[in-house]
């Protein structure tokens, strides 16, 4: 059986709500608990909550890059700032088309995108492959 694979800060909100939504046996859920001094990460310790997931699986490394690369790319995520996001749909379409640029159109090394890397294309999508792009209706 495949378990859903789910990281987190220390924040313990998630250890009430997750079982509202999951069964817990379906869950492998391990917190990355960051220790600070002066502001700076001095220790780490990665906590299990829920199943088996391996103490060296417990790391929010990439999520935390991936939403430093959102904020730098997208002006209305960005904290503190006049372009903030006023419309939640707008952004929700925002972020939507980055993720696709990332995925479709962004190569990240040997000229591979994560969706030529996962199989489900097998070329770096353009602008223009995109825009006219016909869904086929079944």
């Amino acid at each position: 059986m495949h378990r859903l694979e789910i990281r987190s800060d220390g924040n313990d909100d998630y250890v009430f709500v997750l079982p509202e939504f999951f069964r817990v046996d379906t869950i492998n859920y391990g917190q990355l608990i960051k220790i600070r001094e002066s502001g700076r990460v001095v220790d780490k310790i990665q906590r299990v909550v829920f199943g088996n997931p391996t103490r060296k699986s417990i790391e929010t490394t990439n999520v935390e890059n991936f939403n430093g690369i959102l904020r730098e790319r997208i002006g209305r995520i960005v904290r503190r700032t006049k372009c903030y996001a006023k419309n939640r749909n707008r952004l929700s379409h925002a972020i939507g088309l980055f993720q696709f640029y990332w995925n479709f159109m962004n190569n990240l090394h040997e000229n591979l995108t994560p969706a030529i890397e996962e199989g489900i294309t097998t070329k770096t999508w353009t602008w223009g492959n995109l825009l006219h792009y016909r869904i086929k209706l079944t």
